[in-house]
């Protein structure tokens, strides 16, 4: 990425800023190196309840004047905690930057986690849990992820459970963030129409002042990966199906030609190779898709889709197929160069959603410590070649190596 700038605290804490013109937005937010996967087998959940928490009050605010506090600049203010993540962030007017600093800054640093709020809380999760459960898509996912992860903190659905977060109180809050905070492993990041001046400026006067957090935490490495294939039967219409394996971490060479072939595969274009041979040659689904997730140490590939019950194997051949098309035929020069073009065409797209971009930051600061241009990715994208997506497919798209999930209808 060009023109951003990395201004590091006596405490730890990083910033990351790009200043963007022609905008009157800024988008900021603490990007912080926890996750679903650090949470101990009592603390299942305890991650998303905290990006719950956060909002419900601090040692000088209660829970409305919270949310109040952007909302009455128009601004917006949200969360979302993925298996390695937590993010707390903000959109308003660059007026209102400091307002959003200092917001952030005190539900990231000083939540009080009240009892009466996390018995109301509970219970929103529990809701946000059966939604999730009435939601086929959604629990197929999940109940994937443990079906490739068994055991693991990563294929923990970030929910938690019932039991789990019954359990829950004010002290286990309080020791879930003593035993993870590290202010060497979080990051402010933003993005707008602001200086790096002023931004240091406002670092330095509401991040500085903030103590220097250490936890000495080490996650859990996956290994022993053995593919199961599972089938289950759902209160629903349709059969919802998924298969995959593990794939590369976020530090493996090959991860950005995987990310490639996974678009060739399943991406969003209209003209993926799954959408053709599924929705617009045969008609058998509505959505299909190809996914990668890369993690620190290992990452997950699948592919998900749904359809009638009785073109459910006929779907899955049509999938095996196109895995073996790419393993036994090498992409011709046009086709490598469409591909390219158009995986170049998509980053280029997302990097105009600032938002997105001051998140990305974030992210790649802690998990590379950099940040690749765009000119860069697309110089490595261009000298991907035809024959090294071959041997990546035929090392990946084995179904042999691939577990496998089934929602089916009930039967009559």
């Amino acid at each position: 990425m060009q023109d951003f700038n990395l201004h590091e605290l006596p405490n730890g804490i990083r910033m990351v800023h790009k200043q963007v013109v022609h905008t009157k937005i800024v988008h900021c937010g603490f990007v912080l190196d926890i996750g679903s996967r650090d949470e101990k087998p009592h603390q299942l959940g305890l991650a998303h309840f905290w990006e719950h928490m956060a909002f419900k009050g601090t040692h000088k605010r209660k829970a409305f004047h919270i949310l109040n506090r952007l909302d009455s600049v128009g601004g917006e203010l949200n969360a979302y905690t993925t298996k390695e993540k937590i993010c707390f962030y903000a959109s308003v007017l660059d007026q209102y930057l400091e307002n959003a600093l200092e917001l952030l800054t005190d539900i990231t640093f000083q939540s009080t986690f009240p009892e009466k709020q996390i018995d109301k809380e509970r219970g929103v999760i529990l809701e946000e849990m059966s939604m999730y459960e009435d939601s086929p898509e959604d629990a197929l996912q999940d109940l994937f992820d443990s079906l490739v992860f068994p055991n693991h903190p990563l294929g923990h659905n970030i929910l938690g459970t019932t039991e789990t977060l019954r359990s829950f109180g004010r002290q286990h809050f309080l020791e879930f963030v003593q035993q993870n905070l590290d202010s060497r492993r979080l990051i402010f990041s933003c993005v707008g129409n602001i200086s790096l001046k002023k931004a240091i400026r406002l670092a330095e006067k509401y991040l500085a002042p903030l103590p220097s957090f250490r936890a000495e935490r080490q996650r859990l490495p996956f290994s022993g990966y053995s593919p199961v294939q599972e089938q289950q039967e759902r209160s629903i219409m349709q059969a919802h199906f998924a298969m995959g394996c593990p794939a590369y971490p976020l530090h493996d060479e090959r991860r950005l030609p995987f990310v490639m072939l996974t678009n060739l595969l399943g991406g969003p274009a209209n003209t993926s190779r799954l959408n053709m041979a599924l929705r617009e040659k045969k008609g058998f689904v509505y959505n299909v898709d190809a996914s990668y997730t890369p993690y620190i140490d290992t990452g997950l590939f699948s592919v998900s889709f749904a359809t009638e019950p009785g073109q459910l194997q006929k779907s899955i051949r049509l999938v095996e197929r196109e895995f073996r098309l790419l393993c036994e035929k090498p992409l011709g020069s046009l086709q490598l160069h469409a591909a390219q073009e158009q995986l170049i065409g998509q980053l280029a797209m997302a990097e105009e959603n600032n938002a997105s971009l001051m998140l990305m930051m974030g992210k790649s600061i802690l998990d590379l410590d950099r940040i690749d241009s765009l000119d860069d990715i697309f110089g490595r994208i261009r000298q991907i070649t035809a024959a090294e997506l071959q041997d990546m497919a035929c090392q990946t798209l084995q179904p042999a190596n691939f577990s496998s999930l089934t929602l089916q209808p009930l039967q009559a």
